[in-house]
C-alpha cells in the first residue's frame, strides 16, 4: 500500500517517508495532498476572507505601480 506521495509529482508513491527523487520535496502521507484546499473550499467564510485578501493585495500592488 502506498502511504506517502509527492505533492508535486502524483506518480511518485512510496511505502515509507522520504524525499521525492524528482524534486527533493518531503513526501506527504497519502490523503493530505489537497487537505488544505478541501478545508478552505468547505468553509465559505474562509473563502470570502481569502478572496478579500487577494483583492486587497492586488489593489495595493496596482497603487504601488502607479
Amino acid at each position: 500500500m502506498d502511504s506517502f506521495i509527492c505533492p508535486m509529482h502524483a506518480d511518485i508513491r512510496r511505502a515509507d517517508a522520504g524525499k521525492c527523487p524528482k524534486c527533493g520535496m518531503a513526501l506527504l502521507p497519502a490523503g493530505t495532498r489537497f487537505a488544505l484546499l478541501r478545508h478552505l473550499a468547505g468553509n465559505p467564510t474562509m473563502l470570502a476572507v481569502m478572496f478579500a485578501a487577494m483583492l486587497a493585495a492586488m489593489a495595493a500592488l496596482m497603487l504601488a505601480l502607479h
